[in-house]
């Protein structure tokens, strides 16, 4: 990441003295759901080269290994997993699949001091936007997978109206966010505890049929639809899962011989029946 990509001056560290109390209050309304996302699965050719960069780019660390698999998280969490298999082409960018896993940071603070870290490593960036409901930087891995590193809004900021949530993609205001720090250098020490999956983004060949379908058969609620795209959740988070067909439009179902998604694992807030669910372009969902 170059720095004139996100901070319009020097000095933005030292723009705010006084902190806003929610700069660093974590929203627990996203795991507070009855349902939402706790793991993430992906198939990779070479889980260790993946694990290095999701450890350096994204501050997650190796939390187990169980065979084929290694397990990356925050605070001793897992949050996701990496399944290397031999064999395994690259999917094209028109196939339906991942298109971005976004870890929840606890605050903006944290956000801040991972954009600092990014700044210092350059570590190259794809996007950045305010959505009103959140403040994100994307990235994209070695293998093509998308990710996003957000901060909520607080949630009393959020506006509704008639049912759905107001969103959109503004430019992220980076000198505000750095001056959550107040006069202290960033400090980043890795994806702290507290760090969730807020949401996992999905490439569909047809959003409106695959928005249906997680309405009907998983039970969430449509907070934002549009022509082609559609933003779900429970509980009233402004969205947990979200599925698009921008680049996948008639994208038919995955290859199971491809890297990316594997996974999606929904946890409940009440003990309920384990079930796993494929929805019509061969992702699976586990709902435990």
């Amino acid at each position: 990441m170059q720095r004139r990509e996100l901070l319009k001056g020097a000095g933005a560290v030292a723009l705010a003295s006084a902190v806003p109390q929610w700069a660093a209050a974590a929203n627990g309304l996203p795991v507070a759901a009855p349902v939402h996302v706790g793991t993430v699965g992906l198939r990779t050719r070479d889980a260790e080269a993946l694990a290095a960069w999701y450890r350096e780019a994204v501050g997650l660390q190796e939390v187990a290994r169980e065979g084929a698999t290694l397990w990356l998280g925050a605070g001793g969490q897992r949050l996701l997993a990496l399944t290397e298999q031999s064999g395994l082409s690259l999917p094209g960018q028109r196939e339906a699949g991942l298109f971005h896993t976004a870890f929840l940071l606890p605050s903006r603070r944290d956000l801040a001091q991972w954009i600092g870290m990014a700044i210092d490593r350059r570590v190259p960036v794809t996007g950045s936007a305010d959505h009103r409901v959140s403040e994100a930087v994307y990235l994209t891995d070695p293998e093509g997978n998308g990710v996003e590193i957000y901060a909520d809004r607080p949630e009393d900021s959020w506006e509704w109206i008639g049912g759905e949530v107001q969103m959109g993609t503004y430019a992220l205001d980076v000198e505000g966010i750095m001056g959550t720090l107040g006069m202290l250098p960033p400090l980043w020490q890795g994806a702290p505890a507290g760090t969730t999956v807020g949401h996992v983004h999905l490439k569909v060949g047809d959003a409106p049929r695959a928005g249906r379908w997680w309405r009907e058969t998983m039970g969430f609620d449509a907070v934002s639809t549009r022509d082609d795209a559609v933003f779900l959740s429970t509980g009233g988070y402004h969205h947990h899962v979200a599925v698009n067909q921008w680049l996948s439009a008639g994208a038919g179902r995955r290859s199971d011989r491809e890297t990316g998604l594997d996974f999606v694992e929904l946890r409940r807030a009440q003990a309920g029946d384990q079930a796993s669910y494929q929805d019509d372009w061969g992702t699976t969902i586990r709902l435990v």
